[in-house]
């Protein structure tokens, strides 16, 4: 009995092998044909809000410098729509904010898009600024302005520019005689360290280009105010505001006063004020 074990053993090690093998060779086409049935993800809603909603929620863990396709492609939703909304109407800066916010209007926290919107009649037409600021994280936001002509009942996009990123985004606009061109401030305000950063810029628009005309960038504790002939920021020096915290002592808040002139702003007076 146990020589006929031992011839039989050879025999049952190549039945295991051969079946072995096969149920190998049989799970393979439908490991295949498993991977091949795998969901394709849905397309993009049709509606503008449910587009915007699924390309921004892609942005979920993406760093500001990665981000541009995504960001690009949302404004290219956006503005398409606004051109269309607008060709046969001179909305108020009221209604473009409006459209600009049913666009974002599905998007939910961290997720934003805020608009900022201006309306100002200048020679024959009137010039509305279109923006928004596109937001995921506290820090990581893109900002956008679309410049349109509106004239008898009619509006087309002329120009669009981006501001600073990682800033929300305001208009003022100076106390001047109507000129060859329109002039306007774009300001907004970033997170920082431990103080808020004041960027800036002055444009001149002259129907056809945006011209910066003067700009600040990333000033410390930042604050702007818009006055008739002239612009005041008052701000801190960062490394001698840490420095005086840490001797226990007030640090001084410096003051720069602008004077709006023909080629943008000058310098009127420097002081340290009291914090």
């Amino acid at each position: 009995m146990s020589r006929k074990r031992t011839r039989l053993m050879p025999y049952s090690e190549s039945a295991s092998r051969a079946f072995l093998l096969l149920v190998l060779a049989l799970s393979f086409p439908v490991s295949a044909a498993a991977q091949g049935k795998k969901k394709t993800p849905p397309p993009p809603p049709a509606d503008l809000p449910g587009h915007v909603n699924y390309l921004a929620q892609q942005l979920y863990g993406v760093m500001l410098e990665d981000a541009t396709p995504i960001t690009d492609e949302i404004q290219k939703l956006v503005l398409a729509q606004l051109k269309e909304w607008m060709a046969d109407r001179s909305p108020s800066d009221v209604e473009v904010r409006r459209e600009l916010e049913m666009a974002f209007s599905e998007l939910h926290y961290p997720l934003f898009g805020q608009a900022a919107a201006f309306a100002r009649p200048w020679k024959d037409q009137v010039v509305i600024g279109a923006g928004y600021t596109l937001g995921w994280s506290d820090i990581d936001r893109t900002n956008v302005i679309a410049i349109f002509s509106c004239r008898s009942g009619h509006s087309h996009l002329v120009t669009v520019t981006t501001f600073v990123p990682r800033t929300d985004l305001h208009y003022a606009f100076p106390q001047e005689p109507e000129g060859d061109a329109l002039r306007f401030f774009v300001y907004g305000f970033r997170l920082g360290k431990s103080q808020p950063r004041l960027s800036a810029i002055f444009y001149s628009f002259d129907g056809q280009n945006l011209k910066n005309l003067w700009e600040a960038d990333d000033v410390y504790d930042g604050k702007i105010q818009f006055e008739k002939g002239r612009v005041v920021i008052r701000y801190l020096k960062e490394d001698e505001y840490v420095r005086e915290l840490a001797e226990r002592r007030k640090p001084p808040r410096h003051q720069t006063v602008y004077t709006i002139t023909p080629g943008g702003l000058e310098v009127q007076s420097e002081e340290e004020i009291p914090f």
